[in-house]
């Protein structure tokens, strides 16, 4: 049983997606953040100004890296934490 513990640790389930920044094209990021959260302008503004931020957190990893390929297309900097 205590050789399952590291492997469980190493497989996370849950993920949080961090904007890191926005880059050139931020007006573009803040549309994705809006998308992807369902913030106002006013809030997704405040997220992508105060980055880096967490956008969204405890998502799968297939949501999560449908969301950082959506954020990165936009031109943010994003990681998976």
């Amino acid at each position: 049983m205590a050789a399952a513990a590291p492997a469980a640790a190493a497989e996370k389930e849950d993920f949080n997606v961090v904007l890191t920044g926005a880059g050139e094209k931020k007006i573009q990021v803040i549309k994705v953040v809006r998308e992807l959260t369902g913030l106002g302008l006013k809030e997704a503004k405040d997220l992508v100004d105060g980055a880096p931020k967490a956008v969204k957190e405890g998502v799968p990893k297939a949501q999560a890296e449908e969301m950082k390929q959506k954020l990165e297309e936009a031109g943010g900097t994003v990681e998976l934490k």
